[in-house]
């Protein structure tokens, strides 16, 4: 936090005391009284990127007394206007600054941490500018649309001391953190496969599948800014269904459900099998792609992961969506968008892990966790190198099933072995004025 923010208050306020000739009304609220927090010590934030899960994250994080949002990005003027009206009522006022591009936003000293919730492509090269301009970020799933941004991203975080929080929330659920630190203390035997439940049965994965187009051009609406919207993808003709949410299944700008729900059952596999400072040496997918001429993302896949330490990941379209850790004395099925657990023998539930034993430790919720790490600068749930190699594991997968062969994996030198080709996929060209 900057101390400079604090004497500047003081100096505000003094001043309208000084300039009025009547006693200066300031709200209780605006000095830290009636048990709100004083502004000197409030987190300020700005959201990049405020559509659906955006807004979510934005409202979750007014919700904290010792967090204001300030300031709100996006391309889209709609969902800019909404986010205003929104953080205006909230604090009563009408200082809410709103951006079309997320550098301004960034660029402002008085702004503590930023939201990066924006499609895909934008992530890394959002989140690389946010750690340098000095903010803390709370970034989306997954953490970057390539392996080599997300390395980008995981240096420079460290490089400049930031706090990181990977929107992967389901790891913050207390149900999944018990099922996982049983599967760390042994209570299912030795783990020798991890199920994953990735299904693509909703109403929009179905209307995807059947969208056969054509996606014909039509011109931009005037609210959108459809060249800052593609960013550093190649352009194309602007077509409705390639942007707000459809985008995800178009790999320039997402990663299909692999990357988008498969994001948050892959990282509680890598929590529940200790390997969150790793990723699988050996990872082999095939899907298909639907018809039509716009989407291109895999759906009806299976895939097979092997970990250095023998763990198998075995991954379906089964339902219901979730993850079964399976060992030699039992298993463990963690339900996703809930964290009900299931689990044989039963008597699983009922264990108790001792003071002695692994503790995955409780999180106060996953916004919360961000903000007090904001304030303690220790690690939060979900930070950038969970984040970068869970979306590693995603990114491989569907580099194999585009490739239709195994990829080998050197996760040491995070290298794809003898495979020129697949090696080629880890980074993307980018559209000028755009570079890592």
């Amino acid at each position: 936090m900057k101390s400079i923010r604090r004497r500047e208050f003081i100096k505000a306020v003094s001043t309208v005391a000084a300039a009025s000739s009547f006693p200066a009304i300031v709200p209780g609220s605006a000095l830290g009284l009636n048990g709100t927090t004083a502004p000197s010590n409030r987190i300020v934030m700005g959201c990049i990127g405020v559509g659906g899960q955006g807004t979510f994250n934005m409202k979750a994080f007014m919700s904290e007394p010792d967090a204001q949002v300030i300031a709100a990005c996006d391309v889209d003027k709609e969902h800019l206007e909404k986010a205003r009206l929104a953080i205006n009522e909230k604090y009563a006022n009408q200082d809410c600054k709103t951006y079309n591009d997320f550098r301004e936003l960034i660029a402002r000293d008085d702004i503590d941490a930023v939201t990066v919730c924006t499609p895909d492509q934008w992530h890394g090269l959002i989140a690389i500018a946010a750690a340098k301009a000095g903010k803390d970020i709370y970034c989306e799933k997954p953490l970057t649309n390539t392996i080599a941004e997300g390395r980008a991203l995981y240096e420079t975080v460290r490089r400049y001391g930031r706090v990181l929080q990977t929107g992967s929330h389901e790891r913050s659920r207390p149900n999944a953190r018990y099922a996982c630190e049983l599967v760390r203390n042994g209570r299912i035997g030795k783990l020798h496969t991890i199920w994953i439940n990735l299904p693509c049965n909703d109403p929009h994965h179905i209307e995807v599948q059947q969208d056969v187009g054509p996606h014909l051009p039509e011109p931009v609406p005037e609210v959108l800014d459809y060249n800052m919207w593609l960013g550093h993808t190649p352009w194309v003709p602007y077509t409705p269904k390639r942007c707000h949410f459809r985008w995800r299944f178009i790999l320039d700008y997402g990663g299909g459900e692999m990357t988008d729900r498969g994001a948050h059952i892959i990282d509680l596999a890598q929590l529940g099998n200790g390997t969150d400072e790793t990723t699988p040496i050996e990872l082999d997918g095939r899907g298909e792609v639907p018809p039509g001429d716009l989407y291109n993302a895999f759906f009806n896949y299976k895939f097979e992961c092997k970990y250095a330490n023998g763990v198998r990941m075995i991954g379906t379209t089964a339902t219901p969506r979730g993850l079964k850790f399976e060992g030699t004395d039992g298993w463990i099925f963690i339900h996703i968008h809930g964290g009900n657990l299931e689990a044989e023998p039963k008597s699983l539930l009922r264990e108790i892990v001792g003071p002695d034993e692994i503790q995955l430790g409780r999180s106060p919720g996953h916004h919360r966790d961000f903000l007090n790490s904001v304030l303690t600068r220790k690690k939060p749930m979900a930070p950038v190198e969970v984040g970068y190699h869970t979306a590693t594991i995603c990114h491989l997968l569907n580099m194999s099933m585009q490739l239709g062969r195994k990829i080998k994996w050197d996760p040491e030198k995070e290298e794809i072995i003898s495979d020129s080709t697949a090696q080629g996929l880890l980074c993307r060209a980018m559209r000028s004025p755009w570079h890592l």
